[in-house]
């Protein structure tokens, strides 16, 4: 257990690491305010989580603790909203619809809720 948390750390540090580099760069390339870095990052995030699980659907490609440094780690440090695609893709891909559609509904918009009474909390102190 403890060797899989090590990956899992490890692929965390140098996805966080990469995101906040990948991140400035690539807002770098505009003078709007929109968010671009964070926009480009998560879709390569969502890219590279579905590379890396297609991957391990090929066959024993990679070991247990390399997918947990991939996936878990590097992805999960990177960007979660790749893991948020890739288990919305998992619900789609096993013909769950109605769980899809729960599952985009109360991520999104309760996520919205969530940073809104969060935001309001603190404001009230």
């Amino acid at each position: 257990m403890l060797k899989t948390l090590l990956f899992i750390g490890t692929g965390s540090f140098m996805g966080g690491v990469l995101r906040y580099l990948a991140s400035r760069l690539f807002q770098s390339w505009t003078a709007l305010s929109f968010p671009l870095g964070t926009l480009l990052v998560n879709i390569l995030g969502c890219f590279l989580i579905g590379f890396f699980y297609g991957l391990f659907e090929r066959g024993n490609l990679l070991n247990a603790n390399t997918r947990m440094l991939l996936t878990v780690g590097f992805c999960g440090g990177f960007t979660t909203f790749s893991t948020f695609i890739n288990e919305s893709f998992q619900l789609l891909k096993g013909d769950n619809l109605f769980y899809l559609a729960l599952y985009l509904i109360i991520s999104l918009l309760g996520g919205l809720l969530m940073l809104y009474l969060g935001y309001s909390l603190i404001k009230l102190i």
